[in-house]
C-alpha cells in the first residue's frame, strides 16, 4: 500500500483531546516535517509508543498546536504499517488545520474503516475480530461491549480454527492420493472421515445455535406493547423510556399507528413498539392500525400483553392474548396497580403467562418488570466472552457450511463416489474461510467495512 493516510480518530465535535491518526510508508517522514519535540527527538529515531510532548507546525510553518505524539512501527502496529498519532487540544479547527498540512505533504483522507481494513490485509486480525471492532464501538450494553471484546480478542476464530484445519486435512489427503498414486499415502477411505464431519457438524450447529441470542444482545429484542384499548399502553412505553413519546388520553383508540423506540433495561435491549389497541372497530384507520399491530406481533421476540388491574378481565384480553403467536415469549403487565385490585391471581391464572404489577403513571413495579424480563431471558444475564454470533454474514455462511456438511454426511451412507462428496467439504470450507477471511472476496470485504466510521 503505497500511499498514506490520515484521519481524526476521535470525530469533530469539540472534545478535551483530539487525535489525529497516520499510517502509511510515509507516516513518520510526513509526521517529522509538522511536529518538533521539546527534547530535540526527531519522530525517525523516536522510540515505539512512547510520547513526545512537541510543537505541531501547519502547512505555512505557524503554530497550530502543542501536543503529544507517538509512533508505532510496523510491523507492531494497529495497521501494520508505520503509524503515528497526534494526540491535540480536541479543538474541529486545530484538528482540521492538522489535517491541512499532512495533506500538504501527499497524504491522503483516510475512508471508513481503511485503517482495521488494513490491519486485516496485514495479518493483523482476521474478519471475524475486523467486525468485532465495530461491533465494540456501537455496543450499547456492557454484555454488548464483553461479548465483541471477546471476539475482538479471537474467540470465534478460536473455534473455527480446528474446523478449518480438519476439513483442509481430508481434502489434502485425497487430492494426495489422487496426484501422487506412487506414493506410500495411506488409503483414501471417505467413511474414516464420518465421526469427524459429524463432530464439526455439531460445532457449526452449536455456533450457528447462538445467532438468535447475538443479534438480541447487539441489535436489542424487538418487542410490542399489545392489549386492548385504554389499559394504558402508551402510558407503559412513556415510563419505560423516561419521556412523554406517546400521547396518552382517556379517549380509546387514540393510538392509530405503531410507534417504535429503543430502551434498555437491566442490561437488556427492548426494541419496544406501542401499538394500536386490539378490539373489533367499524373505523378505517383505527383497522389499519389493528392490522399492523398484529404484523408486529407475528415479528417479534417478546410481547408485552398490557390489562388493566382495575377491573377484571374481559373477552377483549383473552382475544388479544390468543392473538399472541404461541412460539414468541410473553410477559403479562397488570397495569394501574395504584388503584385497587380488581383483577384477581386466579384472574390472572387464566392467562397462562407470567405477570407482573405496574403503575404506568409513577413507575412502581419497575424492578418486578425486570426481574420478569431476567426470567424469560436467563442468558442475558451472563457475562459472553465473544461466545455468541452477532452478525448475519457470519450466521449465513455457518449455515451455508453446516448444510454442505450435512449433504456430505448423508452422501456417504448412501456410497456416493468420494470426489462428489468432496466436493460439498469444499463448499464447507470455503464457506467457513469466508467468515475468517481465508478466502477473500472483495464483495465481502466491501461489506463489512462500509459500516465503519472514519478514522477506525
Amino acid at each position: 500500500m503505497p500511499d498514506t493516510i490520515a484521519a481524526i480518530a476521535t470525530g469533530g465535535v469539540l472534545s478535551a483531546i483530539g487525535i489525529i491518526r497516520v499510517s502509511g510508508d510515509d507516516a513518520i517522514v510526513v509526521a517529522d516535517k509538522i511536529f518538533r519535540a521539546k527534547n530535540g527527538t526527531r519522530l525517525s529515531s523516536a522510540e515505539n509508543r512512547l510520547m513526545y510532548y512537541g510543537s505541531l507546525s501547519g502547512k505555512d510553518g505557524s503554530l497550530i498546536d502543542l501536543c503529544l505524539c507517538m509512533v508505532s512501527r510496523q510491523p507492531d502496529s494497529y495497521t501494520g504499517e508505520d503509524t503515528v498519532e497526534f494526540h491535540c487540544h480536541g479543538s474541529p479547527v486545530v484538528l482540521s488545520e492538522v489535517l491541512d498540512a499532512l495533506f500538504s505533504f501527499g497524504v491522503r483522507q483516510a475512508v471508513a474503516g481503511e485503517f482495521t481494513k488494513r490491519a486485516f490485509l496485514s495479518g493483523r486480525m482476521d474478519l471475524t475480530q475486523a467486525e468485532a471492532v465495530i461491533d465494540l464501538i456501537e455496543a450499547e450494553t456492557a454484555a454488548a461491549a464483553q461479548n465483541a471484546a471477546g471476539q475482538l480478542n479471537g474467540a470465534v476464530s478460536l473455534s473455527l480454527e480446528p474446523v478449518y484445519d480438519a476439513l483442509l486435512d481430508i481434502i489434502a489427503h485425497f487430492h494426495a492420493v489422487i496426484d501422487y498414486p506412487d506414493e506410500d499415502i495411506d488409503e483414501f477411505e471417505i467413511q474414516k472421515y464420518l465421526s469427524v464431519l459429524r463432530n464439526i457438524e455439531n460445532e457449526l450447529s452449536r455456533l450457528l445455535s447462538t445467532f438468535d441470542r447475538g443479534r438480541i444482545l447487539r441489535d436489542g429484542l424487538p418487542t410490542v406493547i399489545a392489549g386492548r384499548p385504554n389499559t394504558g399502553k402508551s402510558s407503559l412505553l412513556n415510563i419505560l423510556l423516561g419521556y412523554d413519546r406517546a400521547i396518552v388520553t382517556g379517549i380509546a383508540g387514540t393510538t392509530r399507528d405503531t410507534i417504535e423506540e429503543k430502551v434498555q433495561i437491566g442490561g437488556l435491549i427492548l426494541r419496544l413498539t406501542d401499538t394500536a389497541g386490539l378490539r373489533k372497530t367499524n373505523d378505517d384507520i383505527e383497522k389499519l392500525g389493528v392490522e399492523r399491530t398484529f404484523d408486529a406481533m407475528r415479528r417479534a421476540g417478546l410481547v408485552i400483553l398490557v390489562l388493566d388491574g382495575s377491573g377484571p378481565p374481559d373477552d377483549e384480553d383473552f382475544e388479544a392474548l390468543r392473538l399472541i403467536p404461541p412460539d414468541v415469549p410473553r410477559l403479562v403487565v397488570v397495569n394501574k396497580s395504584d388503584l385497587p385490585h380488581v383483577m384477581s391471581a386466579r384472574d390472572l391464572d387464566a392467562f397462562g403467562s407470567d405477570y407482573c404489577r405496574f403503575c404506568a403513571l409513577t413507575g412502581e413495579g419497575m424492578d418486578e418488570f425486570e426481574n420478569k424480563l431476567h426470567k424469560l431471558f436467563p442468558d442475558f444475564n451472563e457475562s459472553p466472552a465473544g461466545q455468541f454470533i452477532t452478525n448475519r454474514r457470519q450466521a449465513e455462511a455457518l449455515g451455508l457450511a453446516r448444510s454442505a456438511l450435512t449433504a456430505a454426511i448423508d452422501a456417504i451412507s448412501m456410497s456416493i463416489t468420494p470426489d462428489a462428496i468432496l466436493g460439498e467439504i469444499e463448499t464447507a470450507l470455503d464457506a467457513i474461510g469466508d467468515i475468517t477471511g481465508k478466502t477473500m472476496r472483495e464483495d465481502i470485504l466491501t461489506r463489512i467495512f462500509e459500516r465503519f466510521c472514519v478514522g477506525k
